[in-house]
């Protein structure tokens, strides 16, 4: 079965995570904890938004680096748009088998994100993890290698015990 491909989830993301980082105001609540890997490097995103409180945190890690360094929010915030600027996303079914590791050729981030605007009638909710590719074709090409493991989302919408598509 062919992989599902995530453009309309990920043109309902991106904005609303731009608007997190600029905006934050719109919201009454929100619990965001994204990490993105790529090229070797880390950035970590998590901001929490609950009676009224935030607490954030924005750090990341150099390729080739084991030490981890404090980010200013706005690095962090454009780290995880470049990704989901990205062409084409593919996202996994379920948590990587043991063993498995990611090709650090092709970046993958971990999204976990629940939200209430301000004057909406409920939260919003997603977790996910996505893999970011260039085009429709090679994510298509990436699905088909051989050598692919990994358990990919071939049926949308995903709606697992600990990954979910919005709910």
């Amino acid at each position: 079965m062919p992989p599902a491909l995530y453009a309309d989830l990920i043109a309902d993301l991106r904005p609303l995570v731009a608007e997190l980082g600029e905006h934050p105001e719109r919201f009454q609540t929100w619990d965001a904890h994204m990490e993105l890997a790529a090229a070797g490097g880390l950035v970590v995103l998590k901001t929490k938004r609950a009676k009224g409180v935030v607490d954030s945190l924005f750090w990341g890690r150099a390729p080739g680096s084991t030490e981890n360094k404090q980010l200013p929010e706005a690095t962090a915030f454009a780290a995880i748009d470049r990704f989901l600027g990205l062409g084409a996303h593919l996202a996994l079914a379920d948590a990587l088998p043991e063993g498995t590791v990611l090709d650090e050729a092709f970046p993958h981030c971990a999204v976990r994100f629940s939200y209430r605007k301000k004057g909406a009638p409920k939260a919003r909710s997603l977790s996910m993890i996505f893999i970011g590719l260039n085009d429709e074709a090679e994510a298509l090409a990436y699905a088909e290698r051989p050598a692919s493991t990994l358990p990919l989302v071939t049926s949308r919408p995903l709606v697992g015990a600990k990954l979910h598509e919005w709910r």
